[in-house]
């Protein structure tokens, strides 16, 4: 058949069919060259095509609302800090004469260095006393003790050759940062929380063995330690890192004189 015979009709189909064909032809020319060319070739290639189609179909995005519970948030707080939290003894004698340990509140390591930050008003002098977290049981030396209520111990060496000292110090937050009507945790012998009132002097209900607890946020940071002075039941944390650095904290040995 003449192809000036052909209707327009036909016409339009043998173009279409053309052009198919030629498509098909041009697609497997250039997948041939593409597995022959250099990869210097290809990589460009390939990014433009790539870039091409995002710019056509766009990425979608999913939007995942996460509900926090605050039972959840004081769970963590106190997981992350649990090793820096030390119980302390003291050696003091009965009314028999004999040797005893009896409990001298909590505190919590406060440098790398394994110094223990504690109450004051029961480590406040030397003496023998001994601290205990998970990692075992430990001698501590008494180093020095603030007129802001608190005290500092160094931990020493092991009452068992096999325990080895494992603690983390715990990250520092800033009172100034936590606003009113915010939770505070309190780590003592047991677990307490109160509200804040937006006030830095903190009055907080401190039992004897809840002395030296861990005042913390509910993010875990460290906002001070609870004591159970009569004139103050809170030491902030910077005032606690002020006199860290301003004291010498070489233990102080206890001296004994020959009558």
């Amino acid at each position: 058949m003449d192809i000036k015979e052909l209707n327009k009709p036909q016409l339009i189909l043998l173009a279409i069919l053309l052009s198919f064909i030629t498509s098909i032809a041009t697609g497997i020319v250039t997948v041939t060259l593409m597995q022959q060319a250099p990869s210097s070739v290809t990589i460009p290639i390939n990014r433009i095509v790539r870039q091409t189609v995002e710019k056509i179909v766009p990425g979608t995005s999913t939007v995942q609302t996460v509900i926090v519970k605050e039972e959840d948030l004081v769970v963590d707080a106190i997981a992350k800090n649990q090793s820096a939290i030390f119980s302390i003894t003291k050696e003091t004698q009965d009314v028999d004469g004999k040797t005893i340990e009896v409990s001298a509140g909590r505190g919590f390591v406060i440098s790398n260095d394994g110094i223990i930050v504690a109450d004051g008003s029961l480590v406040s002098d030397t003496g023998i006393y001994y601290v205990k977290n998970n990692s075992g049981k430990f001698k501590a030396e008494f180093v020095s003790l603030n007129k802001n209520g608190f005290s500092f111990l160094k931990i020493g060496a092991p009452l068992d050759e096999k325990n080895k000292l494992v603690f983390t110090v715990p990250a520092f937050g800033d009172l100034n940062k936590v606003k009113a009507g915010q939770k505070i945790l309190v780590l003592g012998s047991t677990i307490s929380s109160f509200i804040f009132d937006g006030s830095r002097d903190m009055k907080i209900n401190v039992t004897k063995s809840n002395a030296g607890g861990l005042v913390l946020d509910l993010d875990g940071d460290v906002l001070g330690i609870a004591l159970s002075s009569d004139t103050t039941s809170f030491a902030s944390i910077d005032l606690i890192i002020e006199a860290l650095k301003a004291k010498d904290t070489t233990p102080k040995t206890e001296v004994k004189t020959t009558p």
